[in-house]
């Protein structure tokens, strides 16, 4: 994901950082998995990229470390820091690609493709995808009817994070619906208890796109969502009104906000996570699973002191908006398409879950397979979504206006949340701003 919007995953981080790999000419670390059980690929060498560092990057190798296990393979891996297209840009220039790369957004796969710079995956890998993926995810890693990409790892997107004791002590059960959650908000002001912490800043203004994109997933349905998200609508739509309407309920009262309006306004991602668990300025706060890597920074302890409910339901489908990481083949080696066949399979995610920090869209991957209980309620929840699941429209835009922090989606949202009464205003400069950022 870009920088301020990281898929760190829902465990408790632990272990030391490891560094990352060196790429180009320099030493690269190897995976030291033991004596290899399989022989299939016995000799073959394959380069793995990712963005991956840390206890990300410690858990990953496991999941190399049981490929090479299975198959006799020796597998190497770089990390390519956060700016992966800087990374892989040059590589690829070269003719020196790694292996297999893992990206953090569908849109570079889609920008690769159409310079033929990837490979399409094998019938046998494809055959994997279509026994464990759901079409949509499919689809989101092809280019004109092509399978180019698997679905590597996926963060859960469609959940709030709350303190439950503030609300047992204020009578107020977790909302189901977008109106409970209004209620439920009024009851804990009235009860001395400020709801939320809101991460409006220019810096990180993507944690609106994320509330828009959950109630009209709900409202609008998967439909107009796609539609949407490639511009096959306007933003000047009557869905996106509704939408806006609903937000409204609540971005439209500060004295909901911890701080008020100028706070919010001011407050980043990370800031707005510790302001409810470690500061206790609020009782609730919107987050992604990877929000429990910043409440392990406070005393409290996730699944018990912080816990989640899905986000609630604004109309009639219930909202699953997922980001996520796609592994593409830029060699069509024979290692290469192994690896990516294991990628696929039920096999690969189930050794990921089994070490946490870490969502799988493999269907055949099921709560069982996860030790962490928040990762098996979210999974539940993902699995249930079913075919309504979708990526974040914003990371399916051009940069320009998805991803580009005070301008775009992410500045008209933000002039949304200091002036949610001018419903048409904020349309006209999201449609304005999209239509700019699509036809270029």
């Amino acid at each position: 994901m870009r920088t301020g919007r990281r898929v760190i995953g829902a465990a408790v981080a632990v272990g030391l950082a490891l560094s990352a790999a060196a790429c180009g000419g320099s030493d690269k670390k190897k995976d030291d998995g033991g004596s290899s059980q399989g022989t299939a690929l016995k000799g073959v060498k394959i380069e793995v990229a990712a963005k991956w560092t840390g206890t990300e990057e410690q858990n990953f190798r496991q999941v190399l470390k049981a490929f090479e296990q299975k198959t006799g393979a020796t597998v190497t891996y770089a990390s390519t820091g956060e700016n992966t297209d800087a990374y892989l840009g040059p590589r690829i220039a070269a003719k020196n690609p790694p292996d297999v790369a893992i990206l953090p957004q569908p849109g570079l796969l889609q920008q690769y493709a159409a310079k033929g710079q990837l490979k399409p995956l094998t019938p046998d890998v494809v055959s994997e995808i279509d026994a464990n993926f759901s079409p949509y995810w499919k689809n989101l890693a092809s280019a004109k009817g092509q399978t180019y990409g698997v679905l590597a790892k996926a963060a859960y997107k469609s959940i709030i994070w709350y303190r439950p004791k503030v609300l047992q002590d204020a009578g107020v059960n977790p909302p189901k619906t977008f109106d409970e959650l209004v209620k439920a908000a009024g009851t804990l002001q009235d009860a001395g208890q400020t709801p939320f912490t809101i991460a409006g800043a220019s810096s990180d203004s993507w944690t609106l796109t994320d509330w828009f994109e959950n109630v009209y997933l709900s409202q609008a349905g998967p439909d107009n969502y796609d539609k949407l998200a490639k511009h096959e609508i306007k933003w000047t739509d009557p869905t996106v009104a509704t939408a806006l309407q609903t937000l409204g309920k609540i971005w439209g009262k500060p004295e909901w906000m911890a701080g008020g309006l100028a706070t919010a306004t001011k407050t980043k991602f990370d800031e707005s996570v510790t302001q409810v668990f470690g500061q206790q300025k609020a009782a609730m706060v919107y987050g992604g699973d990877f929000a429990a890597a910043n409440i392990t920074t406070t005393k409290a302890k996730v699944g018990t002191d912080a816990q989640v409910f899905p986000f609630p339901q604004a109309g009639n489908t219930a909202p699953a908006v997922l980001g996520g990481d796609v592994a593409v083949a830029l060699k069509d080696s024979k290692g290469a398409m192994e690896f990516m066949k294991f990628l696929a399979s039920p096999e690969a995610g189930k050794t990921w879950a089994k070490i946490g920090g870490y969502l799988s869209p493999n269907k055949n991957v099921g709560p069982d397979a996860y030790t962490d209980p928040v990762a098996k309620q979210l999974i539940e929840a993902m699995q249930k979504a079913g075919d309504s699941a979708r990526y974040d429209m914003s990371d399916l835009a051009p940069a320009a206006f998805g991803g580009t922090p005070g301008s775009g989606e992410w500045e008209a949202l933000r002039g949304f949340l200091q002036k949610p009464s001018d419903v048409k205003g904020a349309q006209d400069k999201l449609e304005s701003e999209a239509a700019k950022a699509f036809k270029s």
